[in-house]
Order: structure tokens, then sequence, then C-alpha cells
């Protein structure tokens, strides 16, 4: 078991206790990934599901080869399944990437077998399914990747409910929740499903019957689903982590003659002891060995976590069991940028060394998956083509060129990275290797080669494992940027005969600073079959600075004719929704079309150019918030087919959009206080509507008394309450907001302090004793101190007297360390001076900060009252405060 995060996933997401609510459907600015509790599950279909069409991978299950090892302790018989959260959430995730650079783009899958997504919590749903970009990143790397079911133990909200939803029989003994995890698995294209049944208070009846699930599932899936269990419930249907396979838990493996699981995960507590006794126990029931996964548990210390590894690694012999690694993705929860999650993930596939072939380098404690596990391989038809594309970037770049300057991530783009992290060979100081997210010629990166060169440090870095037939046509396109005119580069070639044995080819094309690309014949070696692929460097005299990028690698065969890709065909609107007349968005649809990697979609400009929108291989794009262009009122979006030599189809296919009329602007402001001293500044800020041309302010009683500015300073020199005027204006008319008695002035405005401090709070329900209503104004946001409660749900403060009160402070989820898809992001504030007649002084709708504060008018009150209607970002039912102020005097 987990020890304090214990159960698998208590929580993935932040321990949340039991409710159960249905996530809504309809487009909500993005497509989201799917998550359900069981009985929105049974409700699922694709043709009442909108978002559906936008889940689908479109990628299939690559095939995989080992080939061949680069270290003496490499073996191939024992696999590897990562328990990876590859989204920091399992409500909100974007269907199809993102727009922020820093995203978990995992890159290490030639080390894994089976990828498990790692999602689910009581408060969002129980059962996820991989998002698409994720399981097209799978499956290009050929790792089959499964969808989670969680049913959670009841300290952490689960409930019997959900088990018995699940394991409801029709009369024919059929399982409809069984037939719809297929659906699902199949629809969306994903490879099977962890079931992790931890819920207390089962009892034989279930286990039998969540058994015969298991069984329904091994009769009814396709040959090549996989259904892994996590070793939890025993014979009895109590919860026991076995951490061995035993009597009591091989009822969910085999039985007797019976398939029942095609793998089962074994919990962490096996340190002290061998895994033979699973090994011996998988033979006694013809099962093999290595369809058990010994897990370790590596969340909160990752390279640092204590592992008996000969327990699992026998010296001098073969593996006990497979190997199972739960929360691979503290590579990523731990770093705060790219380059030290990239430097994380290396230090545990690989080891401290950096080097795969030199895994006896690093220290005993972690060895890095690279010692254990050989390295696989999918390069093994024509054409290879790789940019060296990580799956996210600060800019999206096509033919060298910088297309979009926007952030972004999309796994479904994230290119076959290098087999060996880093391999680089060299009698003197080896060169750098790494990627750069500052150049990149196709996507948001490339592979950067630098340092001090010479002919005493000529560095050799070995790059790809392939199995590619070469003929008399094989050719290979090496496109790089060179800091020095000369490229001081060769490209290196070896063959399945003799893998270690490299033939160099020369690269002689001048750089220039500029994107070159040079084409290298392989006909010499026609009949042979790459087995691998590496770059050379040296120089005849030093070079300091020595910078080279390597932009695209492609591997193909000469054209004898030049085929382009054709055009989509079929492109329509297939949905559109406009924010304030100056925003869409867009659901684009088109038909498939043949021998096509991906899409790319552009936007038509009112300048005659054209604006690179997106990329995706599915045949369906969701265009969030696309920004009207000036006041156009027409939009032309064009879509274009490219195929697996990166080659676009000659013509796009394009379609058009009509705009609502242009809007007149809304007026709206706030201002940095309500209350002030005679002489004391204040600062008002503009927030009317995106499409104000300009602002007129008017205030009563303040020096300046009007301004153009959009955020003015103004001073009051007498006390009394004046009221304020903003003018937002346009080309198609105006608006006129005015607040009568917005600003006090006076002398007492040095008395205001946060009176709802300790006062006494009621609330409509808690998440638990330690989240009681007094915590949001016990003054901490520290130790876990918040308030938290179920769906929509209110707070209560009553003050003890009535104050002159002037603003208020929430402090949401991200204030007290929680992820910001907590924040509260719907919700009114209520103020009372005798509890019985309430007046709405806040009302927010779409907030998302961790701390907002909010200033009203001075207004007498008592009681004060904050009510949710949305508790999170997403579809987490639990509202979190922090700290609830209320200032005043």
């Amino acid at each position: 078991m987990l020890k304090k995060k214990r159960h698998l996933l208590y929580l993935f997401t932040f321990a949340v206790l039991l409710i159960c609510m249905n996530p809504g459907n309809g487009f909500a600015k993005q497509p989201e990934s799917s998550y359900w509790y069981p009985d929105a599950l049974l409700n699922w279909s694709p043709e009442t599901d909108p978002h559906a069409e936008f889940n689908r991978s479109s990628i299939p299950l690559a095939e995989r080869e080992i080939l061949f090892n680069i270290n003496d302790t490499q073996q191939s018989d024992s696999k590897i399944v990562a328990l990876s959260a590859l989204n920091p959430n399992t409500s909100g995730v974007p269907s199809q990437g993102g727009n922020s650079f820093f995203a978990n783009t995992f890159s290490y899958w030639q080390y894994v077998d089976i990828m498990v997504y790692w999602a689910g919590s009581a408060g969002e749903g129980i059962i996820t399914p991989p998002s698409a970009d994720v399981i097209d990143a799978s499956h290009k790397n050929g790792v089959p990747i499964l969808g989670n079911v969680f049913f959670p133990p009841k300290v952490y909200g689960g409930q019997d409910a959900w088990v018995e939803q699940m394991l409801s029989q029709r009369e024919d003994g059929s399982f409809p929740a069984a037939d719809k995890l297929l659906e699902v698995a199949d629809y969306y294209g994903f490879d099977g499903w962890f079931i992790n049944q931890e819920t207390e208070g089962g009892t034989p009846a279930v286990a039998e019957k969540m058994q015969q699930f298991l069984i329904y599932l091994q009769e009814n899936k396709p040959e090549d689903m996989h259904i892994m269990w996590y070793d939890s419930m025993v014979e009895d249907g109590s919860i026991r982590w076995q951490n061995y396979l035993t009597d009591r838990n091989k009822m969910f493996l085999q039985d007797g003659e019976t398939r029942v699981s095609d793998s089962m995960f074994l919990n962490f507590w096996w340190w002290n002891n061998s895994q033979e006794r699973s090994y011996q126990k998988a033979l006694d029931i013809n099962r093999d060995p290595y369809d058990l996964f010994a897990g370790i548990d590596v969340e909160a210390n990752g390279t640092n976590t204590t592992v008996s590894w000969d327990n699992l690694f026998p010296q001098n012999g073969s593996p006990y069991a497979s190997l199972g690694i739960y929360r691979p993705d503290w590579a990523f929860k731990t770093t705060d940028n790219m380059e030290d999650f990239y430097k994380k993930e290396q230090q545990f596939w690989v080891g401290n060394a950096g080097n795969p072939s030199k895994t006896n380098e690093n220290p005993d404690n972690w060895k890095g998956m690279a010692h254990y596990f050989t390295e696989s391989t999918v390069i093994n038809q024509l054409p290879f083509v790789t940019n060296f594309n990580t799956g996210s970037g600060k800019f999206f770049a096509i033919d060298g060129q910088k297309k979009s300057q926007n952030a972004w991530n999309n796994r479904s783009l994230q290119d076959i990275l290098p087999t060996w992290r880093w391999l680089a060979e060299s009698n003197g100081k080896a060169l750098d290797v790494d990627f750069d997210w500052e150049e990149a010629y196709y996507g948001g990166s490339s592979l950067k080669v630098s340092g001090a060169l010479s002919m005493e440090n000529a560095t050799h870095v070995k790059l790809y494992k392939t199995n590619l037939p070469i003929n008399k046509d094989t050719e290979v396109y090496v496109t790089y940027k060179s800091s020095d005119k000369k490229p001081n580069m060769k490209l290196g070639v070896s063959f399945l005969e003799d893998p270690e044995a490299f033939e160099f080819l020369d690269i002689k094309k001048k750089s220039h600073g500029e994107w070159t690309t040079e084409r290298i014949k392989l006909k010499k070696f026609a009949g042979e079959n790459l087995a691998a692929i590496s770059l050379f460097f040296e120089s005849d005299k030093l070079i300091e600075d020595y910078s080279v990028h390597i932009g695209e690698l492609k591997v193909t065969n000469k054209h004898s004719e030049k085929v382009l890709p054709e055009k989509p065909a079929g492109v329509t609107v297939h949905d559109i929704t406009y924010d304030e007349g100056l925003y869409a968005d867009i659901a684009l649809k088109w038909d498939v079309a043949e021998d096509v990697k991906h899409y790319e979609i552009y936007r038509h400009l009112s300048n005659g150019k054209k604006e690179f929108v997106g990329a995706i291989p599915n045949n369906v794009y969701y265009i969030s918030q696309l920004r009207r262009d000036q006041k156009e009122s027409v939009t032309k979006l064009e879509v274009v087919s490219v195929n697996h030599q990166l080659e676009r189809s000659k013509k796009g296919q394009t379609v058009t959009f009509v705009w609502p009329d242009y809007p007149k602007p809304k007026a709206e402001f706030s201002a940095s206080k309500s209350i002030a001293a005679p002489g004391e500044e204040i600062q008002f800020f503009n927030q009317s509507s995106e499409a104000t041309e300009e602002v007129e302010w008017v205030f009563e009683g303040a020096t300046p008394s009007s301004s153009k500015e959009q955020n003015p300073v103004v001073i009051y020199q007498e006390e009394g309450i004046f009221s304020v005027k903003l003018i937002a204006k346009n080309s198609e008319g105006e608006d006129v907001l005015l607040k009568e008695g917005f600003i006090t002035i006076t002398e007492e405005a040095s008395n205001i302090s946060n009176v709802a401090l300790n006062k006494a709070a009621t609330a409509s329900g808690q998440c638990g004793a330690a989240e009681a209503p007094r915590y949001a104004v016990d003054g901490k946001v520290t130790d876990n101190s918040k308030w938290c409660a179920f769906g929509a749900s209110w707070l209560q403060l009553d003050l003890g007297d009535l104050y002159q009160i002037s603003h208020f402070v929430l402090k949401h989820a991200e204030a007290g360390g929680e992820p910001a898809a907590f924040n509260t992001r719907a919700f009114t504030i209520e103020v009372s001076k005798d509890g019985e007649t309430w007046e709405t002084a806040v009302t927010i709708t779409s907030n998302s900060d961790g701390i907002s504060e909010h200033t009203i008018p001075l207004t007498e009150a008592r009681y004060v009252r904050l009510s949710v209607q949305q508790p999170t970002q997403g579809g987490d039912q639990a509202t979190r405060i922090f700290e609830f102020e209320a200032y005043g005097f």
C-alpha cells in the first residue's frame, strides 16, 4: 500500500471526499477529455457526447522491436508498466493539447511496455480514459496505454454504490458497465483498462462477482486489449494488499484454466523479501511470471526512493517479475521548467552518468531503468522523419520559419525521439547533447550539439536504434544550422550484422547560420538493414564555441515521382459560438485523407497573410478563442494535409464563417480601495469590454475630476461619499456606468482591518473535521488550513457586530499550495444586517486567480455569506477556501 498516499490514487488530485456528480456535456471553450462515475459511464455514447470525436486517437499502435543491447545488464524478459499522471488533473484536460509550453511531454517511451493513464478521484470521476494526445504519443512509440478504473477507499470518498453499479448484471448475466468499458476503449482507440478496487466492506460474494466481471471482459474484449488488476481485494472481498502473488489474490489473475486478467500490479511492500515466491506461484497456476508487475512507489522521492533491487533482479539470474512504477511523473511535478524536467527524467530512466551504456557508473541505489531494460524501437519502415520535436514549444516553426509565436503543447505531434539519451563517445571531453527549445525546424524544438570541438575530443553521438531496409534508392536527409560555416559533422550508420561497426558519410554543405539540408545516398549499402543512426563531430582546428542544431533527420526512398498528399475534403464549421463579438470558438471537421500524418490549420488574415493556428492527426479540430482580426466580417480558415515525408498538399481546403455585428463597448471598473483618508491616492482600473477603444472618467470631488487614462490615480482632499462615472466608447457607440456612493473618504480609514478574523463561521457542510468552516477565518494559509465542502456550497460568517465593510479577499486553492485548477470559479458574496435580509455585494462568474480581491462601496453589515456556484475550473466538485477576509471598521 502507498503509506500516506496509499491506495493508489487517493488522490491523484488531493484527497477529496464523496460526491457523485456527472460532468456536463456541451462545449465549454474547449472540448475536454472524459471522466465518469459509473452511472454516467452507463449513459455515455459517442452520439450524445459532443466532445467524443475530439477524444479519439487516430494513430494505430506501432510494432516494436528489441534487436540488440548496449550494455550486458539489459534484458527483455521482464517488462515495465508505468502508472503516470500525464495530466495534472482528472477534469479540465483539453482534448487536443493546450496553450502552455511547460507540459508533461514524457519522452522515455523506449523503456515502457505498458502505460497506465493515472487519473481519477472521488470528487471528479473514477473512470478515466487517456486523453487523445497521450494515446497518440504512446501508440507512435509502440506502447499500449490503459485507462483507469479507481474505486477509492471510503475515507477518501469511496462508495459501495459505485462498486455495485459497476458490477450490476442483466438477466442474461452480462455486465453493462463492462460492455461500456469495451465500447469506450474501442471508440477512443486505446488498449485496455487498469482496475483498482480499494473500497472496503466487500464480501466473498462481491469478490466472486468482481472475478466474473473480469472474466466477462476477457471473453468479450478484442485479443489485443489488456486488462490489468491491482493487488488490493482478496478472495473474501476485503482489502488486503498482498505485495506478492498469493492464494488470496490469485483468483483475480487466473482461476484454473480460466484467464481472469492479463496482468497484476503487485503492491509495494516487498522490499524485505524476494519476489521469487511470486515467480513460483505464477508457474504453479500456469501463468508467465512476467505478467506480474512488482510495484515501486516513486511519487514522493523519485530517484531517492529506496528499492531492494536484488529482490527483483537477482545477481547472475533472471528477474523474478516485471517492474511496476507508480508515478514516474515525479520528474515533472517536482520541477517548474522544461530543462529541469528533462534532466530529472534522464536521471530517472538512464541514471546520473547520463549514458545508457554506462549504467554501472551510476550509484547502486539508482542505476536507472536503462540498467535493467533494453531499449525498444518502432523505426522499422520508411520513411522515418524526426524533427526532435518534444511535443511542446514556445513557438511553432514550419520549415525553419516561426509561423506562430504562441506557446503550445500537443503530444499528438511529439516525434520519435532519440533512442539513447545521451550516448556521446569521445577520447576527450564529449560535446554536450540536448534538446533546445529556442530553435526549431518543425514544431517547437531541435537537437543541439555544442562545446569546444577539436580532433582531440571528436565526439560520436549515437541517436537511433532502427531496423530499416536499405535499397538503391534509400537516402538520408540532414537539416542543420551551424555556428561555423563548415558543419564539422558526419552521418554515422551501422547495420544489424554488427550494430557497433559504423560507417561515416560526409556532410559538407556550409550552413552560414541558416537551415541547410544535406542529402546522403545509401545505395552502396543496398540489401543491408540499418541498425543505428548517429552523428560524428570533429574539427582539424579548435572551435571554442562550436554549436549545431539538427532540425530534421529523414530516411526515405527517393521519389521516382513526387506525389503530394490530397487536400482534405469536406471541411466544415461543425459548431461555433461567439464571445462578446470578438472571439469565436470553432469546431472544424473534415473527411479523412489517405497517407496523411497530420493536418495543419491556418487562418487567412486581412493583410493577405496566413497565420498558423494548429496541427492535429485527427480529422476534427477545436479552435478556442480565435480573436477577431480588427473589424472583419468574414474569416477564412484553411486545412492542409501533411504526409509522412512532411510534404504538404499543393492547396488546402478552405471554409469561412461570418462574425456578428461589431459590438458596442460595455463599461466596468474597479478601484484599489473604496475607502480612504483625505489626501490618500486611489487607483481606478478600467475593466470595460475589449471592444472599448477609449474611456472617459468623471470623479466627483476628486483631483483630477476627469481623465481619459486607462487606470488613473486620483486624490480626494475632503471627507464625504462620492460617485464615479466611466464612459466606454468605440466607433459603434458608448456605454455609461455610474456607481453612486462608490468612494468614501474619512479619517477613520486607518482603522480598517480584517473583521472576519476568528469570527463565528458556519457552512453547508465540510469535507472532514480538519476542513471545518472555522479554518477559513483562522488567518492561516499554511498546514492545509482551509474550509472544504462539496458541490454548490455556502460559508457564512457572523462578525458579531455591525461593521462598515469596504472589500473582501478570498484565498483559493492555489494560495494554499494546491493546483490552480482547483481555484473557485463562480461565486457570490452577500451581506446582511440581521441574517435574514440579504444583499448581493459581489458576483463573480469566471475567477481563475489564487487570491481574488473584491472592492465594494462602504456597506454596513454584521453577516457575510459566500455562496459557491462552480467550485473549481473543471469538474472537481470540492470548494477549497483557505481564507475568507472581510475588511472594514
